[in-house]
């Protein structure tokens, strides 16, 4: 058992993260994420939150999904526009906009070194 992740079923395989070093890794990076997947066009929150759901590390709520879209707004990094549905009112639909684009594009050069460097303080025996 991985501590921090449990699975669905209460068994001892890996699942669901749910401790509070998973939570602190998802806010670190939900974000980026989000961006990325606005990256391939316009979506709703109810979609985001299904395609982070796709991913159980990245499985996240309603209660945590609008607020760092509201952030994203405001810094810039997100726009919105409403577009009808067919299914009831009309839905928020999120862009990316070129700020987002650039932190996006940042993250994305940066992650990999980022990861790299985690990897290694986090090998036993590893000299710094």
């Amino acid at each position: 058992m991985v501590p921090g992740i449990t699975s669905p079923d209460g068994d001892d395989e890996p699942g669901t993260p749910d401790g509070p070093v998973a939570t602190q890794l998802r806010k670190g990076v939900l974000e980026y994420c989000v961006l990325a997947l606005l990256r391939d066009g316009p979506r709703y929150g109810v979609e985001l939150l299904q395609e982070l759901g796709r991913y159980p590390m990245l499985a996240t709520s309603q209660g945590t999904i609008y607020p760092l879209l509201s952030r994203l707004r405001r810094a810039g990094l997100a726009d919105t526009f409403l577009r009808d549905s067919a299914s009831g009112p009309s839905r928020r639909y999120y862009t990316l906009t070129e700020a987002g684009r650039a932190a996006l594009e940042e993250f994305t050069a940066l992650w990999p070194a980022f990861r790299a460097t985690v990897d290694h303080v986090l090998t036993p025996g590893e000299p710094l």
